[in-house]
């Protein structure tokens, strides 16, 4: 009896487990991933520009570069290459070239916090609760 019990958990556990095996992604799960993270670049974007002093036609312009840094970055990213060594200069000459053009039309310190971006040392929590202070601010 207590074999059939332990033999009768033991199939039920393997069935469980071989039911949860992974799978491929269809295609309108990753339509739908890939427009949740654009909309996230977005959020992401719109939260940064809020930190700079340009205005708006110049918040606009470094909208356009920071969206075409990022689409060239992944397209860096989903590139084959033989060694690491050459995707990470690929991606070094990316970050020092692309935004060359800017440093004539914004102040040092935008240009500054553009760097910090690039390098991923934005600290997108703080602006969002400074958002959330100024919110609260108003409504009193």
């Amino acid at each position: 009896m207590k074999k059939i019990v332990l033999i009768t958990f033991t199939i039920l556990l393997s069935l469980n487990t071989f039911a949860q095996t992974n799978r491929e992604p269809t295609k309108q799960e990753i339509a739908k991933y890939e427009r949740e993270a654009e909309e996230r670049k977005e959020e992401y974007i719109a939260n940064f520009l809020t930190t700079l002093e340009a205005d708006d036609f110049q918040k606009q312009i470094v909208k356009i570069n920071i969206n075409s840094f990022f689409d060239e970055k992944i397209a860096i990213l989903k590139t084959n290459f033989e060694r690491s060594i050459d995707r990470n200069a690929a991606i070094k000459k990316l970050e020092d070239n692309h935004f060359l053009e800017l440093e004539e039309l914004i102040s040092e310190d935008d240009m500054t916090k553009i760097r910090e971006l690039i390098k991923g040392d934005f600290k997108e929590r703080e602006v969002i609760k400074k958002k959330r202070r100024k919110k609260k601010k108003n409504k009193d």
